[in-house]
């Protein structure tokens, strides 16, 4: 289905799990989403924009349908849809998926010995096998090198805490993290060393 850039005009916790089994392309490599994170502004203490606006952030607070990119470590790339109408801060991190297309170039950027589960199983492996660099923070992901698609009917999602998120943001009330249940390219759950440990529920989505 194409997608209308009005979609991305609601927050990012509506946004996220829609965007489960969508095929987001960039040049030739093709990615099927498979796992998200929703976060949002001053509601949210997992996200960037908790605080304030800063000049790390400020692509989430622009216009809905770009990407925002950021340095995760200081060595790695994360991925984000922005959402939300422009000054309303939210995202969804893209953090795994199955490359369909383009194999052989996302196999030459992360390797020759990866396996094709783990080609895009993780956000800095995503970003890296569909070569996605820190300066097109802020591109349109409604024009080249990028195209977005997304299924004719939602998939059914499982959906649960964030993963490594400290304190508030990574506990059971931030659930908004969403995958497609089964999946051998979702990236394995791992709880912030800072949390409490206690059961993890996995409750459905949608």
């Amino acid at each position: 289905m194409t997608v209308d850039r009005d979609l991305f005009a609601q927050d990012a916790v509506g946004v996220a799990p829609l965007l489960l089994g969508g095929l987001l392309r960039h040049g030739s490599t093709v990615l099927r989403i498979t796992e998200v994170e929703a976060y949002l502004a001053d509601s949210d203490p997992g996200s960037h924009a908790f605080r304030r606006r800063t000049a790390r952030n400020a692509t989430m607070f622009g216009p809905s349908g770009h990407l925002y990119a950021y340095f995760s470590y200081g060595m790695h790339v994360c991925a984000n849809i922005v959402c939300s109408p422009e000054g309303q801060a939210s995202a969804v991190l893209l953090r795994a998926g199955e490359i369909v297309a383009g194999l052989a170039d996302a196999r030459t950027r992360r390797g020759p010995t990866v396996t094709d589960r783990d080609l895009a199983r993780g956000p800095a492996r995503l970003t890296r096998a569909l070569g996605i660099r820190l300066d097109q923070d802020g591109a349109d992901l409604f024009a080249e090198p990028f195209e977005l698609t997304l299924p004719e009917e939602p998939l059914v999602a499982l959906t649960g805490p964030r993963t490594g998120v400290a304190g508030a943001g990574g506990g059971t009330d931030y659930s908004w993290r969403f995958w497609i249940p089964d999946e051998p390219t979702v990236s394995a759950y791992r709880r912030h060393p800072g949390l409490r440990p206690g059961p993890i529920a996995h409750d459905p989505a949608i």
